[in-house]
């Protein structure tokens, strides 16, 4: 005989490049950082060098818009070998500015999924990043009211949906994540015991690129949010 799983009650969900469009506007501001640095180095080695310096810096700046500015200060300070014109540091930091200032873009199917299950399930927005950014999206997006809780944290592991989700739920095992992210949204939700559901983005962030883990009995993969009423009525 085989027991029942445990029926669903709480579902977290990431903000950035789930919700709301993200990884566009760093692309973008990578892009101009490239140009700006042009005579120091071609394009692809001058964003290498950039996710290099954000990698070593998570540590210190953690994840978000302020972070990213701040590596690329450093990273053109080191390939100019300290000679990088005052100009250039202006630019950097009015781009980081305007990405901290660009208008929130919900991505398709999610204002529909998230009033089709509001009052069904408990809703957990669970992002990383900086406090103030975050917050700011979320009021400009117009989803805050669907949320029974908002977690901002610095970073997504297994004791953080363990925490989470016992905090806002019935724990793990009654619960599912959904994100973009393999190596922040999904796979440290399963490890916690819980459903990861992978919704790729087209564009995703080198330092969240994992193997999908496809041997997991909780792992699901959709197309879009759009798929997810389906998901959940099949594990009902």
């Amino acid at each position: 005989m085989t027991s029942a799983l445990p029926s669903l009650t709480t579902i977290g969900f990431d903000a950035d490049d789930t919700l709301w469009q993200n990884e566009q506007f760093f692309r973008m501001t990578e892009e101009h950082f490239a140009e700006l640095l042009a005579d120091h180095g071609e394009a692809e080695q001058l964003k290498s060098r950039l996710l290099e310096a954000e990698k070593r810096n998570l540590g210190t700046y953690g994840f978000g818009i302020k972070g990213f500015t701040l590596s690329m200060i450093e990273t053109a300070i080191e390939v100019t070998e300290g000679q990088v014109p005052a100009s250039v540091i202006e630019k950097i930091l009015a781009a980081g500015r305007e990405m901290l200032s660009h208008p929130i873009e919900t991505l398709p199917h999610v204002h529909d999924t998230l009033e089709a299950l509001a009052g069904r399930y408990r809703l957990v927005l669970i992002t990383k990043g900086d406090l103030f950014d975050q917050e700011r999206k979320l009021a400009q997006s117009g989803l805050g009211d669907f949320f029974n809780a908002v977690e901002i944290v610095s970073d997504k592991s297994r004791p953080t949906y363990e925490r989470i989700f016992s905090s806002h739920g019935d724990g793990p095992a009654r619960s599912m994540m959904i994100g973009n992210s393999l190596k922040s949204d999904v796979v440290p939700a399963i490890e916690a015991g819980s459903w990861g559901v992978y919704i790729p983005h087209d564009l995703t962030w080198a330092y969240e690129h994992v193997d999908e883990p496809t041997a997991a009995a909780r792992f699901r993969k959709l197309q879009h949010l759009g798929e997810l009423s389906k998901l959940l009525k099949n594990l009902d």
